[in-house]
């Protein structure tokens, strides 16, 4: 499994079950980080993707991840400590629950690339079916604890399937979080939404929405995705 390389910094995945995939990336440079954030909170970090953008792309001064899976959890270690960042960046091997009842901190952004297949069937390779299925980490718990850790002022953003997005956005205002953007994304102009992007904050104002196209044809991509993920990818 080669590593793979960004612009600024290089991510190997090899002793990760999920792989760098769209989702994490295009979370991470959509994000807004329009309040400069001092603190940023990824959860579920895997190969560290998305801290890594962000590190990127922002000047915060501190910049945790947590990861329940060991195997993750270290390689994201790896990938911290060799970006040009690890000062900035700092990895917990810890369950969602753990980290909620132990840290008293509140976090600018909370960001997480949630594991979301809700699907009724397992593959044999149990680690990816711990990163994949959402019974690792349930909708519900992911927003309970993001409204605990997020500061007043705080934006916690996630991707999940579009199917999914009104019953997300209700659990969130059970809690007072409420989506201030939001972003369709489908792979092409003739295929259905796929993805929905979500910002929240615990306040009520206008949401705006956006829509995202990534491919006018098989790897002929839209300006509007490059002009999104150019900052990262080689070859864009």
């Amino acid at each position: 499994m080669k590593p793979f390389k960004f612009k600024q910094f290089t991510v190997e995945q090899d002793r990760c079950a999920m792989k760098i995939g769209t989702d994490g990336v295009l979370l991470g440079a959509w994000i807004s980080i329009k309040n400069s954030p001092f603190s940023i909170l990824d959860i579920g970090a895997g190969t560290g993707i998305i801290a890594l953008q962000l590190a990127q792309r922002s000047n915060a001064e501190m910049i945790d991840a947590i990861e329940i899976d060991e195997n993750a959890y270290e390689q994201c270690v790896d990938n911290f400590e060799n970006s040009p960042w690890g000062d900035r960046l700092f990895c917990y091997h810890a369950s969602l629950e753990e980290f909620v009842e132990e840290i008293e901190e509140k976090y600018d952004i909370i960001i997480s690339n949630p594991p979301f297949y809700s699907e009724d069937y397992k593959t044999s390779n149990e680690s990816r079916d711990v990163a994949r299925f959402s019974d690792a980490l349930p909708f519900d718990e992911l927003i309970e604890s993001a409204s605990q850790l997020l500061s007043d002022e705080g934006i916690f953003a996630v991707i999940i399937p579009r199917k999914e997005e009104e019953n997300f956005i209700k659990m969130a205002s059970e809690v007072n979080l409420f989506p201030n953007r939001i972003c369709r994304v489908r792979g092409n102009e003739n295929s259905e939404e796929k993805r929905s992007m979500l910002e929240f904050s615990f306040e009520k104002i206008s949401i705006k929405i956006e829509n995202l196209t990534i491919e006018t044809s098989r790897h002929d991509y839209t300006e509007e995705y490059k002009n999104l993920v150019q900052d990262f990818y080689l070859k864009m």
